[in-house]
């Protein structure tokens, strides 16, 4: 089934038994903005326990599990299943907490300010992880991802951490542990070759086979881990939650 959220509709709390016991499915991949399990369009919606699936899984065409458009949106222990563009984290200011995000190509993108904390990512597939559309210098949009995981999910599976989906495109992983599945390069400019310096792309203080950087393509941003304000910026505080909406949002 689809499950849909109207604009008129905010504050809804969507709770189930665990992200393995609760699976909301469908198999559409008709168009990109009509193929989502799972469309979340006002601010203040919580989902916890909750796995969003779309179970097309040829790979070919995007088929959503979820698309997030509300600010102060947030989901807990959730999971978002599908091959390419699983994940469309759209805009507004979002939160996710120790989630589960599994596909090939494009499988996180859209032009969302959000927070990752302790996500496991799932690569299934070669391609990119993430496509973020940050469209200018003044533009708040971004992808954070602090501690979690990158694995891959079948041998010989390599990926890019991300390709720009708009020439500010912005994404940081902090303290994550990534696998050998990461493409040695990084990063890919796709469209915006030649435009390389408008790119936020970082790495910090991440670990595992996947997180040598000797061989990263030359405009990857550096920061260094040993120095806090630098990477303040990114922290969830400062990211997403200035006005401490996170914590006073109900979890239970």
């Amino acid at each position: 089934e689809q499950v849909t959220i109207p604009h008129d509709k905010p504050c809804i709390f969507l709770e189930g038994e665990g992200r393995k016991s609760t699976i909301i499915t469908y198999n559409d991949h008709s168009q990109t903005d009509k193929s989502a399990t799972f469309s979340s369009y006002p601010p203040n919606v919580i989902g916890k326990g909750i796995t969003f699936q779309n179970s097309y899984n040829l790979g070919v065409v995007p088929a959503l599990a979820a698309r997030v458009y509300g600010d102060k949106s947030a989901f807990y222990d959730c999971g978002f299943v599908g091959v390419q563009d699983t994940l469309w984290d759209a805009a507004g200011r979002h939160y996710f907490s120790n989630c589960y995000v599994e596909g090939a190509v494009d499988f996180i993108f859209g032009r969302g300010q959000s927070f990752y904390e302790n996500a496991e990512i799932k690569v299934t597939g070669g391609g990119f992880i993430t496509a973020q559309g940050r469209e200018n210098a003044n533009d708040p949009s971004g992808f954070v991802f602090s501690g979690g995981r990158v694995e891959d999910g079948a041998p010989g599976v390599h990926t890019l951490l991300g390709r720009a989906y708009r020439k500010y495109s912005r994404v940081i992983f902090q303290s994550t542990y990534l696998s050998a599945a990461i493409d040695p390069r990084g990063w890919d400019a796709w469209h915006y070759a030649g435009q390389e310096q408008n790119f936020v792309y970082v790495e910090a203080d991440c670990r595992g086979p996947g997180a040598d950087k000797s061989k990263r393509v030359p405009w990857e941003k550096n920061l260094d881990p040993r120095d806090p304000s630098l990477l303040r910026q990114f922290s969830k505080e400062v990211f997403v939650d200035q006005d401490g909406w996170i914590a006073n949002q109900p979890t239970s």
